[in-house]
This record gives structure tokens, sequence and C-alpha cells, in this order.
């Protein structure tokens, strides 16, 4: 059985793949608890969701999330043993997917108004806490203690996904809310 609590982590450190002990406030586990959270509302999503289409491509989407960590965590020395990479081919799965889901649907030139479908609202939340993941990680790259810009580009791609296919999944529903005014008003 899996030991779930170590105790190793009770002096404020996490471990890192390898040996490396960074504190838990520390840019990586900061990224680290990002992109975990955004699997963790992708799998709210696909829990709610009844399509299986929909489900399969955001168990894609965790997989790769989960390469995506597993490459932050690992110290850079360590990359190419350990073999964990997001590469331009993940981007573009991306991109693929949502100029396919694009065509399914019509996406709005105004504000969304997330809630319109549970499985819709939590592909909302996934989008927003990748959007903050990405932040996290373009600092990181800024920072050069990040070197992969396809990471990125992954997480900058992944939001949008997750934003279109949030339409998708409320369009097939029935319709998505769109906010009825700009917020100047007009």
């Amino acid at each position: 059985m899996a030991k779930v609590t170590t105790g190793t982590g009770d002096d404020g450190f996490t471990g890192l793949l390898g040996v490396e002990r960074v504190a838990k406030y520390a840019p990586i586990p900061e990224l680290l608890g990002a992109v975990d959270e955004a699997t963790s509302a992708l799998g709210l999503a696909r829990a709610f969701t009844a399509d299986a289409e929909v489900r399969e491509l955001i168990q894609h989407v965790q997989r790769a999330l989960y390469t995506l960590m597993a490459e932050v965590a690992t110290p850079p020395e360590h990359l190419d043993a350990v073999g964990y990479r997001t590469t331009p081919e993940a981007v573009a799965w991306l991109e693929s997917a949502e100029a396919d889901l694009k065509e399914r649907v019509t996406i709005p030139n105004r504000f969304v108004i997330p809630g319109d479908t549970t499985d819709g609202a939590a592909l909302d939340v996934a989008r927003t806490v990748i959007r903050r993941a990405e932040r996290l990680a373009v600092r990181l790259w800024h920072e050069g203690i990040i070197t992969n810009p396809e990471i990125v580009r992954y997480l900058n791609r992944c939001s949008d996904f997750a934003f279109i296919l949030a339409r998708v999944v409320e369009v097939r529903a029935g319709g998505s809310t769109l906010a009825t005014e700009n917020p100047d008003g007009t």
C-alpha cells in the first residue's frame, strides 16, 4: 500500500524529483500546485460530463499536464535521464483539438458568464486555474528557472482549449450564456 503521509513535509519543505528539497512556497511548488489544481478541476468536469468525447479530450489533457508537472519537478541535470518533456507535438495536439472544436461552435465576441452546465462551469474553473499556472510558468521561464518554452505555450493553449470546450459543452446543452452588455454599459 502506498504511503500517503510521510511526515517529511512537516518542516515546510517538499521534495522535487531527485534529492532536492525546497520550501513549499517556492516558485516551483507554486507552479506544480496550480497545475495540480487545474488537473483536479478538469477531473471534476470529466466526472460531470456525460459526453464520452469530452471525457476523452479532458483525460488526454490531464495526462499531458502530469507530464508537464514531472518536467517542472525534475532538476535540469536529470531531465534527459527522466525523459519527461512538454513537446511541440503536445502543443500542436491542443491547437488541432481547438481548431476542431471551433468548427462546432461559434465563439461569441463578448463576455461569457460561466455556469450554464456543471461540466461547462468546471471547465471554466479549470481555465482560470490554468491561466494562473501559465502566469507562474512565465515568471519561472523569464527568470531562467524553467527553460522549455513549450511549457508556457502548452499552458496558454490549454486555457484556450478549456474555454472552447466549455462553450461546446454548453451549446450542446442548449446554449451558452452571454453577458447582456459590455462592462461599460453599452
